[in-house]
């Protein structure tokens, strides 16, 4: 509970990522809260519980992978469990939010739950920019640009190998 305490404040854009600490049973927890939070949300997209699957599968992967190509080039490589932790739990405390908004959104389809959803995925965005721009020491602009290269790779990236398998 102490660990969670520590990688909290990140979602409020606080704390470093490489100043916090590494423990690979938190972040084996957080990749599957992240897998089924995920595959709960592409299930309900798609309506094919094996397509949704691959495409979590596959964004997982790519996410680990982007972070770890990323770390190696910068020569942080060290920090790969921080940083992984660190975008994946991120990602899940946004999905937290981000699931009732897409059932309301299902059920409903209220402008209201199209802005909420935005205003979430804004969230997020903004928040692995952050974890780049400490991690990689670039400024705002690169690290915006990092991030966007992020979800390219991971989302779409996903997407297009599922759409080919």
């Amino acid at each position: 509970m102490d660990i969670l305490k520590q990688y909290f404040p990140l979602c409020g854009l606080k704390n470093n990522p490489l100043e916090l600490p590494r423990s690979v049973d938190f972040f084996k927890q957080n990749l599957l809260f992240y897998f089924v939070a995920e595959y709960f949300m592409q299930a309900n997209m798609t309506d094919d519980p094996v397509e949704a699957f691959v495409e979590v599968s596959m964004a997982a992967l790519l996410t680990l992978l982007f972070i770890g190509i990323t770390l190696f080039f910068n020569r942080t490589l060290y920090a790969y469990i921080q940083v992984s932790t660190a975008v994946v739990f991120c990602t899940n405390i946004v999905a937290l939010f981000v699931i009732p908004i897409l059932v309301w959104l299902t059920v409903s389809e209220d402008a209201l739950s199209y802005y909420i959803l935005s205003l979430l995925l804004l969230w997020i965005y903004i928040l692995i920019a952050r974890i780049f721009k400490k991690v990689l020491s670039v400024n705002i602009f690169a690290s915006l640009i990092v991030s966007l290269f992020y979800f390219i790779t991971t989302y779409l990236g996903a997407f297009a190998l599922g759409q080919v398998l």
